[in-house]
């Protein structure tokens, strides 16, 4: 059995406010590339940006505290939901 270090899971985060248009998927992305997580950034038609990663807790708190502490200034409003890791991303990719 997996230690709890090892399991996976799945966080949807939505960031909203002063996101689009200012480089918020570039940065989220490079940042991505520095935990072990997989899944997409991509701008919503509602002004939000959407975050869908997984991998371990850890990595994705890691991650998530990164991301909001560079783009703090851009962000409003934060809403995160939990769910079983699908196991279907490969990379960490901007989503259009």
């Amino acid at each position: 059995m997996a230690g709890p270090e090892k399991i996976q899971c799945q966080k949807i985060v939505r960031f909203s406010g002063m996101v689009q248009g200012v480089g918020f998927r570039y940065v989220t992305h490079r940042i991505a590339q520095r935990y072990d997580v997989t899944g997409y950034v991509k701008n919503l038609s509602d002004g939000q940006v959407e975050c869908v990663v997984e991998g371990t807790p850890a990595e994705i708190n890691a991650f998530i505290k990164e991301v909001t502490g560079e783009m703090q200034r851009y962000i409003r409003e934060t809403t995160r939901q939990s769910a079983p890791a699908s196991g279907k991303f490969r990379n960490f990719d901007i989503g259009y």
